[in-house]
């Protein structure tokens, strides 16, 4: 696949603010549980080049492969925390924001997991990945993980 436009020469200064952007609102949690939101939303959007992404780094900070790859029914999977199961239904509510109804228990599970801050950073990293994944798709985006790990440590020096 080839890309159909790259953002980052076609726009080079909105595009690195919002590289910024993506890299500190991820600091603001967890790592593991950021990595965790980024791919079940790439997931859930069918984002490969997000998914191979975010898998790669999730595998380097010590994610398990089972983890990985229960993500997708972490319903079911007994492997997550309540604090993560929480993240992950807040993930899928806004990332399906338009299939509806909203789902209240969603929120209620946030709030018994979450402070307000934690809200607010967590809803932050689901709309950067949303963000994320529909120039990936919309532009047929394909980065290595490799690249894109020396990007940001590049950027945060």
């Amino acid at each position: 696949m080839s890309p159909k436009l790259d953002p980052f020469a076609a726009a080079p200064a909105p595009m690195k603010e919002w590289h910024r952007a993506s890299l500190v609102l991820a600091k603001g949690l967890e790592p593991g549980l950021a990595k965790l939101v980024e791919l079940r939303a790439s997931q859930i959007n069918g984002c490969a080049n997000c998914i191979n992404l975010h898998a790669a780094e999730a595998r380097a900070m010590g994610e398990t492969e089972q983890r990985i790859y229960l993500l997708s029914a972490w319903r079911e999977a007994p492997c997550f925390s309540a604090r993560e199961r929480a993240a992950l239904a807040w993930t899928e509510s806004l990332t399906r924001l338009s299939e509806g109804p909203w789902p209240a228990q969603a929120y209620e599970e946030l709030q018994a997991h979450f402070s307000q801050e934690e809200q607010v950073k967590l809803t932050l990293v689901v709309n950067i990945i949303n963000g994320w994944n529909r120039l990936a798709i919309g532009f047929g985006l394909w980065a290595d993980p490799a690249t894109v790990t020396a990007m940001a440590k590049a950027a945060a020096a």
